[in-house]
């Protein structure tokens, strides 16, 4: 048997104390608890085998803070390290500090892991769904859906003559509901298990207000407040779907991903406003899965991309069937008897359901933050530095909340900096060469700078592009849709972007971004070995375009 004594903070009331007696029963060995609203202490009683940090999660899972007094066993002595057990290591750097994290999200956890690793405490505070966006709503759930939808395609597209084609039965719910286990997996392995392994982060259900830039104000589900103090806060609270101001929508059962993603039947008719990344993607899985699209494109195709990208890519989905408007502005939207019918000044689209894909807005709002001195932009985005700093003091952001791009990746890269800064290291996040995948089909993948970009920085470019009719790889495949572009410095030939659309192109992207990492040129890249019948081995057909008519070498040529 086993007492231990457990300071609480944040009780404001009666009910408080009775939340946190009824939440600390209910752990698993727990034989008694008591607790005391005036004292802010809990006693509580466990059989052998109950960890403190097990009960001070519990508490500070209910928005409590909560932290170990001493736990002593039945003969008093103070409890250590269990039989066969080296003692716990006290981190001596940044013993005491305490971080709030705001957010639980793959830059939240990126950042958590690094301060606890660099002695800090950390308190994570989540309004919704553990895990953020990529692993519930985002990267994780598309992609599966993404590969269902290419597998069916495939199936149903006759390339190799000598192959007969057969369109397969689509069970849509089954799909869902194997998507669903993997995100559930997912979410248990690489966050829950995380929390429940390492006593240094506490996990706290709550929505976030500032009163200062050190105190949080947390609202917890059941309606009570707690205060919550922190040496140093990172703002990681990622970003929703933005809806526009189209009149009509707002009264509609409109889709925006989320809701897409989850869908147990498949649309007759699906009509997408909007043409950047997670319309096009979702919008041709629909399309391989069985529904008819029509996509509603305000200006063109990815617009935000090199002009080429988007007229291969749109030229691609249209020639899998897709209707793509573009040019055309949405101007109302009615839903009646099962249909909606979306005014454009292009016409009137009718469609069984409405996917609205017109970018994500950060979840910046209601948490005081101007009134601190954090800066925003005007799409309600944090400011931040290269070292992830607000400019105020001790306070932090990363992920899609900032306006920096909104790729886990990057969130993750930032979160791991942001801590080392919280913790008194020095660490800046480069995005030069920040690698970019749009998981259509054929795939976009950029590195570096456009042309367009380059000129805006003043540098002189020369450029080539190799169309994947003269990539063996792409020949045997039997696709040659897309081209390799590579964009260089005039003069020197440092290599200074590479844009692709191709299949597979974002397994060429990486090798893109470390030769320009390594400040290589064409000639050099030219001269490298790269393995034949491979689609990367197109960077080198397009770096040898600098100097030579490809079509002219012969295969492997050197």
């Amino acid at each position: 048997m086993n007492v231990y004594t457990i300071r609480v903070t944040g009780m404001t009331c009666d009910h408080c104390t009775r939340t946190v007696e009824k939440t600390l029963s209910a752990v698993p060995g727990v034989t008694a608890a008591q607790v005391s609203y005036a004292d802010g202490v809990a006693r509580v009683e466990t059989r052998d085998g109950v960890s403190e940090s097990a009960l001070v999660k519990a508490v500070a899972g209910k928005g409590y803070g909560a932290e170990p007094i001493e736990a002593r066993g039945r003969s008093g002595a103070t409890r250590g390290a269990a039989p066969g057990e080296a003692p716990r290591a006290t981190p001596k750097t940044n013993a005491g500090l305490h971080i709030a994290i705001v957010g639980s999200g793959s830059g939240a956890f990126a950042a958590a892991i690094q301060a606890v690793d660099a002695g800090a405490q950390v308190t994570m505070i989540e309004a919704g769904t553990l895990g953020g966006t990529c692993v519930n709503v985002g990267c994780v759930p598309s992609k599966i859906m993404i590969q269902a939808a290419h597998i069916a395609h495939t199936h149903a597209t006759r390339r190799f003559p000598g192959i007969v084609d057969h369109s397969p039965q689509l069970d849509r719910a089954a799909l869902v509901a194997q998507q669903q286990q993997r995100v559930e997996e997912l979410r248990i392995a690489k966050y829950q298990n995380i929390v429940d392994a390492n006593p240094g982060i506490n996990l706290m259900q709550g929505v976030v207000r500032f009163q200062d830039a050190h105190t949080l104000i947390v609202k917890r589900p059941d309606g009570c407040e707690t205060q919550l103090h922190a040496d140093r806060v990172l703002i990681a609270t990622g970003a929703s779907p933005a809806i526009p101001p189209v009149p009509g929508l707002k009264e509609s059962p409109y889709w925006t991903s989320t809701d897409a993603l989850v869908a147990k039947a498949l649309p007759q008719h699906l009509v997408i406003i909007g043409s950047s990344i997670v319309a096009v993607e979702l919008g041709q899985a629909f399309l391989r899965l069985g529904s008819k699209v029509t996509m509603i494109a305000r200006s063109k195709v990815l617009f935000r991309e090199d002009p080429a990208i988007g007229d291969t890519l749109e030229e691609a989905l249209k020639a899998e069937g897709m209707t793509i408007l573009t040019h055309t502005q949405t101007r109302a939207i009615s839903h009646r008897d099962g249909s909606f019918q979306v005014e454009t000044s292009a016409g009137t689209v009718s469609g069984d359901r409405l996917l609205v894909a017109t970018g994500r807005r950060p979840n910046t709002a209601g948490m005081n933050l101007e009134t601190i001195g954090v800066r925003l932009d005007e799409r309600g985005a944090i400011r931040v530095d290269d070292h992830l700093w607000t400019g105020v003091p001790d306070i932090y952001a990363v992920g899609d909340c900032t306006d920096q791009p909104q790729f886990v990746y990057v969130a993750a890269a930032a979160g791991t900096r942001a801590a080392i800064n919280m913790t008194g290291g020095d660490a800046a996040l480069d995005l030069t060469t920040m690698p970019a995948v749009i998981f259509t089909d054929p795939q976009v993948a950029t590195v570096g700078l456009t042309e367009a970009e380059a000129r805006v920085k003043g540098i002189e470019t020369d450029s080539r592009t190799l169309t994947l009719d003269n990539v063996p790889r792409a020949l045997a495949n039997f696709d040659t849709r897309g081209f390799i572009k590579i964009v260089a410095e005039a003069g020197t030939g440092r290599l200074l972007g590479v844009q692709a659309v191709a299949a597979q192109a974002g397994e060429l992207i990486q090798t893109a971004a470390l030769a320009i990492r390594s400040r290589m040129t064409v000639s050099e890249l030219a001269g490298q070995l790269f393995p034949y019948l491979t689609l990367v081995e197109g960077l080198k057909l397009c770096a040898q375009t600098f100097t030579k008519d490809v079509k002219q070498l012969s295969c492997c040529a050197g």
